[in-house]
């Protein structure tokens, strides 16, 4: 296999649940070495999240946990302690990038805040995931994904205006926090190469949110329009079929024709019922606007004797971008994820084989690859306090029983 576009980046990893895991699997899958720091016995909150095969809990077992880590070595390390600290300072001596998602308060509590971390090592890049960033009055408060996805604008256009804000699903606002963090890590890089510093890079989940919702909202709040943004599926400005969703046989179907041309077509596969000719339904601004839940009704019955496949076939065939929703299981058996080789398969202790999703890109030079699954408990403490720090087997025993690893 060709040469990863990360080798030889040495990456520290100390955080806990999704956002800097996520961070630093995204360099770890890109060849990067990533050491993962646990802490002892008790390991990542994200083991404790399913889901688990056979439904059964388990620490070495959790999906999220096995996902997020994968391509990593593990440690696990008590940096409360005064032995626990200077060994995380050992090797933050000789890392490149160090991804922490912890309080700010507690990482001056340690002496792991950025001046201390900085004159360790000069070249060291400190990446800091939290909830409001370091400078921001909410700084020291704790939040979930929820939170951040409310106090980031995001939940305000989520769902109909007539029921309350709703918020993203499945913690999206953490990976979306390691996303960012990934990408300005690469960028403090390059500009090593050309001051010969690192930096602190302050990511807030928050400000995440705000830079995707906030450019949209502010342009529109500009002209006019100051809260009425959660519109849910329903009208907008748009023709009808916009956003709507119908059911089928077997699911559903993601229906939207901007162009009218699009419609008409749609229209005469259904054999142009005689509905369509009353004036009520040939205004398509009105429908989507004042009454598309009427219209729903009068298309659901031809899409309820229809198939997800029949259906998403004679509209790629009519060239109408009427699309199907995707369970879990239409999914994982999409031919197009197939071709693509999107899945890879790993073998690892407590699981046995499990298939894990890949990235999205590809490099024609510099491959994506899954080469280790994520690592047991301490896998590697003997790896690296013996192979690389000059710890004896012995010096593991003491340090185990004195709570330190």
């Amino acid at each position: 296999m060709a040469k990863q576009a990360l080798s030889g980046l040495k990456v520290v990893e100390f955080g806990s649940f999704i956002s800097a895991a996520y961070c630093t699997k995204l360099m770890a899958d890109l060849g990067a070495e990533v050491i993962k720091i646990e802490e002892p016995k008790k390991g990542d909150e994200s083991r404790n999240y399913g889901p688990f095969p056979d439904d059964i809990p388990h620490p070495e077992r959790s999906g999220l946990y096995l996902y997020l880590n994968t391509d990593k070595l593990g440690i696990t390390l008590n940096v409360r302690t005064t032995t626990g600290l200077e060994i995380l300072k050992e090797l933050l001596r000789e890392a490149d990038v160090f991804v922490e998602n912890n309080p700010p308060k507690l990482m001056n509590e340690i002496g792991l805040d950025y001046v201390k971390l900085k004159e360790l090592n000069p070249r060291l890049i400190v990446t800091s995931l939290t909830p409001f960033g370091q400078t921001s009055l909410y700084r020291d408060y704790k939040a979930y994904a929820i939170n951040c996805c409310a106090v980031g604008g995001v939940s305000q256009s989520i769902g109909h205006y007539w029921r309350e804000p709703l918020t993203m699903p499945l913690s999206h606002g953490h990976y979306q926090a390691g996303v960012a963090g990934a990408l300005a890590a690469m960028v403090a890089i390059l500009a090593r190469d050309i001051t010969g510093l690192g930096q602190h890079i302050d990511i807030a989940e928050t400000d995440v949110w705000a830079t995707y919702h906030v450019g949209f909202g502010i342009t529109i709040y500009a002209f006019g329009v100051k809260d009425n943004l959660r519109k849910g599926y329903i009208g907008g400005g748009w023709t009808y079929p916009a956003r709507r969703v119908i059911p089928c046989k077997d699911g559903y179907m993601a229906l939207c024709a901007p162009q009218l041309k699009q419609w008409i077509k749609f229209l005469e596969l259904m054999g142009n019922p005689e509905w369509t000719q009353n004036p009520r339904y040939r205004d398509r601004h009105a429908m989507e606007d004042d009454y598309p839940e009427e219209v729903d009704a009068l298309l659901t019955p031809w899409f309820l004797e229809r198939t997800k496949k029949e259906l998403f076939e004679l509209f790629e065939k009519n060239a109408i971008p009427f699309a199907p929703l995707y369970n879990m299981a239409d999914e994982v058996n999409d031919a197009h994820l197939k071709e693509r080789g999107f899945f890879a398969t790993i073998d690892r202790d407590e699981t046995g084989d499990l298939e894990y999703t890949g990235a999205p890109y590809k490099f024609s030079q510099t491959p994506w690859a899954l080469v280790r699954p994520a690592p047991l408990l301490g896998e590697h403490n003997e790896e690296i306090y013996c192979g690389r720090l000059g710890y004896s087997k012995e010096d593991l025993v003491a340090l185990r029983r004195a709570g330190v690893i």
